[in-house]
């Protein structure tokens, strides 16, 4: 057999990034390794354990995704922001030029932030139940999902309305507010007073938090909050689930909001989503059904993105009302079944 003629291995990205590691220094390695998130640091972890005895071609086809990669990062990005500061500085002075960086400058997390994401869910419960409401609104809105919704495992309703409305309502916070939770943290010193403002994702994010919360314990609070504030409440669940979710259900239950969504709204609502969510709709249906349904959207003409946007909105509505009925489920969190 001619092995000269065989395919060249496939590798992805984590695969390419582990191989790389192993094949640097011990320091280089982990230099990398600390500029990364602490999720991507598990998973390229695992990674290395499945590639110790990767075959010389995965290694060779490692180091050409590594190289194709490469030439798509400009020259000009390495080491910009420094340069630019530099830059300015000698141009403006030190003020000035803070002021404007301040403004212009890409954000970065404070020391705070950061400590937070490494921190483990019974610490960060002590804190939610121990510190002011709006620091815990604060280190919620921080969090990922995953992680707030099982730190706030074991916190009465109230207090989970509570801090989930303060959440939902934070868009931005000062960089005092930063401090506090530093302190709190026993972290570095505090920004300085120019820093910009820190960008959280305010209801997008207490929505995400809520959908990986066990669902009986997400209604009961959701419920509470739209008492609370009807329009915050609203928009959380308005943010829960969106049409692009769907493709996170399993067929089974995507077969059952198709089945229940009339052909002609889900004709518009498919010209505005990408081609894998469509495939995956068109393959929970019958052939003859997918076929009609790419027939017509081939032979209309421009549709207004409004249009779309309502029957999108139509389908979530349907999907909400089967999940309320426990004909489906959506949502991250789990339930307990005996």
């Amino acid at each position: 057999m001619d092995v000269s003629s065989s395919p060249a291995p496939t590798v992805d990205g984590a695969t390419a990034a582990a191989i790389l590691l192993m094949l640097l220094s011990d320091d280089d390695a982990a230099g990398i390794l600390q500029g990364l998130e602490p999720d991507q640091i598990k998973t390229i972890g695992q990674t290395m354990f499945k590639v110790a005895g990767a075959s010389e071609p995965t290694v060779e086809a490692a180091l050409d995704l590594f190289v194709d990669q490469c030439r798509g990062i400009s020259a000009l990005s390495v080491g910009a922001e420094p340069r630019i500061r530099t830059v300015m500085t000698q141009a403006l002075g030190n003020v000035r030029a803070n002021n404007i960086l301040s403004e212009i400058a890409p954000q970065s997390s404070a020391s705070a932030l950061e400590i937070l994401r490494w921190m483990e869910v019974p610490a960060l419960s002590l804190i939610l139940k121990t510190e002011h409401p709006q620091v815990c609104a604060l280190l919620l809105a921080v969090l990922t999902p995953e992680v707030a919704a099982q730190a706030l495992v074991g916190i009465t309703d109230d207090a989970l309305v509570d801090l989930l409305t303060r959440a939902a309502k934070l868009t931005s916070v000062s960089s005092a507010a930063i401090s506090d939770l530093e302190h709190i943290l026993a972290a570095s010193a505090p920004p300085s007073e120019s820093a910009p403002p820190f960008k959280l994702g305010g209801q997008g994010d207490a929505a995400r938090i809520v959908n990986k919360m066990k669902r009986d314990a997400a209604q009961r609070v959701l419920k509470s909050i739209k008492k609370k504030d009807r329009v915050l409440g609203q928009a959380i669940e308005d943010e829960m689930f969106i049409f692009d979710n769907l493709n996170d259900l399993d067929d089974k239950a995507l077969g059952a909001i198709l089945r229940a969504v009339d052909a002609a709204v889900l004709t518009l609502a498919l010209k505005g989503t990408d081609a894998a969510l469509a495939d995956r709709m068109f393959g929970c249906m019958s052939a003859r059904a997918a076929q009609s349904i790419r027939d017509e959207m081939a032979e209309g003409g421009p549709t207004k993105r409004s249009d779309v946007d309502d029957a999108q909105k139509q389908i979530i509505m349907i999907t909400r009302k089967l999940a309320e009925d426990g004909t489906i489920m959506i949502g991250g969190g789990s339930d307990d079944y005996v």
